[in-house]
């Protein structure tokens, strides 16, 4: 069973992995200010992120190298354990950046890592993780069938539960702790076009479930993540990195830009590449379509 759920991302989890290189690229690039600034303070947070991509990497294909349970049991706990670490990391990144770091007016960090733990980022942590748990839930069952596909049901509900309440919790604690987060959202606008697509996608994907419809379920918690991450962006616009010092020391898409000429080239390679890449994964995706099986190349 373990097999079946680990290939069903055998064929697409080391693509994914690019995007995470190219974002890094992309923001020294276009943004190098904000760069040093964040890899400086995240330094640590990046160097353990790097451990858990490494060990999740090595976990898919080590795991069927040896005929052996504590083998087996060894690469499943690192994998588990290394998921959960990269999708917490990630929370934690968002969190800070919400309530802001202390920058100076030099624009470096001057903090250190327990600044970097206070309640909120923690909070957006787990939000993050039980997120990627609804969503990995959901793409299990759609990709297993029959005896193994009924075993998931309880699973998912236990996901989307979790989910639910630190997503209610995290919202009430964003509402009375952090008035500027909330400040794009107090007049009528676009912004609340993407409020109502992450309340719909949260509504649909329960219906969904109830009425065993995985695609529908997928597709809707993968609205969530795009809305949320779409409303982390609109709530920080302008600011991409936030002094808990002085305001006056934010990075913004402004003063931390590259020239306008090295953003012209980004923005032109850009318009030329994503059609290629979203083509490739486009394509890798409709090829591995379909319920997973297990033959003599899996892992």
């Amino acid at each position: 069973e373990r097999r079946l759920f680990m290939n069903s991302i055998g064929p697409i989890w080391d693509g994914n992995e690019v995007w995470l290189v190219t974002f890094g690229g992309a923001l020294f690039a276009a943004f190098p200010e904000v760069y040093a600034t964040s890899f400086s303070a995240f330094y640590l947070p990046f160097m353990l992120l790097l451990v858990g991509l490494v060990f999740r990497a090595v976990s898919l294909e080590f795991r069927s190298k040896v005929k052996s349970d504590a083998w087996r049991k060894t690469w499943d706990f690192s994998f588990c354990a290394a998921s959960v670490l990269i999708s917490f990391l990630f929370g934690v990144a968002v969190g800070n950046s919400m309530v802001g770091l202390p920058i100076d007016g030099t624009r470096e960090y001057v903090g250190d890592l327990f600044d970097l733990l206070s309640f909120y980022p923690l909070l957006v942590g787990c939000l993050v993780v039980s997120l990627f748990a609804l969503h990995g839930s959901v793409f299990l069952f759609l990709k297993m069938e029959s005896e193994l596909q009924d075993r998931l049901k309880p699973l998912m509900w236990k996901c989307f539960g979790m989910f639910l309440v630190l997503y209610l919790f995290s919202t009430v604690i964003t509402l009375v702790t952090l008035p500027q987060a909330v400040e794009p959202f107090r007049t009528p606008g676009p912004a609340w076009g993407v409020v109502l697509l992450s309340i719909l996608a949260l509504c649909n994907v329960p219906r969904a479930l109830y009425q065993e419809q995985p695609g529908q379920a997928f597709l809707s918690s993968g609205a969530i993540i795009v809305a949320l991450t779409t409303l982390f962006g609109i709530a920080l616009f302008p600011n991409m990195l936030v002094s808990s010092i002085d305001p006056a020391y934010n990075h913004t898409i402004y003063n931390a830009a590259s020239s306008e000429t090295t953003l012209k080239i980004m923005r032109n390679v850009a318009f030329m590449g994503m059609p290629f890449v979203l083509s490739y994964f486009g394509v890798v995706y409709w090829i591995f379509r379909g319920k997973v099986k297990l033959h003599e190349t899996s892992y």
